[in-house]
């Protein structure tokens, strides 16, 4: 699925969240905090977008998706990047392998997330962080129905006109909406094994960061 949509990736996303993706792709980085000599694992990278900027930073990072697409896609744009293909659920990369992990839109996307939160501590060096940034449940309830009735109704038909397979667009829409809130993803990454677990909404609640700690 997400093969197909490779091309316009980035470009509907920009158009379905009404600009806010790139906001949103800009509080990751300011919360994975990276700096020069670091070694960033970003997961679900898709195209490299969002391991632009902890390259800029000076971090070596390690972009790695599931979808083929998409890296040949990202690696005609960004050559410069370390591309890897990976499953979530069964990383390519040996234990404590990487000062932070991070997953922006892609966690719900994984077959057994809770599994794949196991696999990013076990890659993470001790004292090392996790940063999801995900979908999540709007905190004002007048809000959460218009949100809802905009991803039911409105977003296919959106995506129909900006994306090469607007249907994937219907799926994401359904994979949201049955998502864990913000308290009930916390809770499962504390069950992974994570520790300091917090998040912060944005934009209302319609994304919220995650972030936890491997143990020292």
């Amino acid at each position: 699925m997400f093969d197909d949509v490779a091309a316009k990736y980035d470009r509907t996303n920009d158009v379905l969240s009404l600009g806010q993706a790139r906001l949103w792709r800009r509080a990751v980085a300011d919360a994975v905090d990276a700096v020069a000599g670091q070694r960033i694992l970003d997961l679900g990278a898709g195209t490299g977008t969002s391991s632009l900027p902890f390259l800029e930073a000076g971090a070596e990072v390690v972009p790695c998706d599931f979808s083929i697409g998409m890296l040949s896609e990202g690696k005609s744009r960004h050559p410069e990047l370390a591309l890897t293909a990976g499953d979530a659920t069964r990383l390519p990369f040996a234990d404590e392998s990487f000062d932070a992990v991070t997953i922006s839109f892609a966690l719900r996307n994984v077959q057994d997330h809770q599994v794949a939160m196991r696999e990013m501590l076990r890659v993470t060096k001790p004292g090392g962080k996790v940063v999801i940034c995900e979908f999540s449940t709007p905190t004002w309830t007048p809000f959460r129905t218009v949100y809802t009735e905009y991803l039911m109704r409105a977003l296919p038909p959106v995506a129909t006109r900006v994306s090469s397979n607007p249907e994937a667009y219907v799926y994401l829409a359904e994979s949201i909406r049955s998502w864990p809130d913000q308290p009930s993803l916390a809770a499962e990454l504390q069950q992974a094994g994570w520790t300091k677990v917090a998040w912060r909404n944005l934009t209302g609640g319609i994304v919220a960061l995650h972030r936890g700690f491997k143990a020292p």
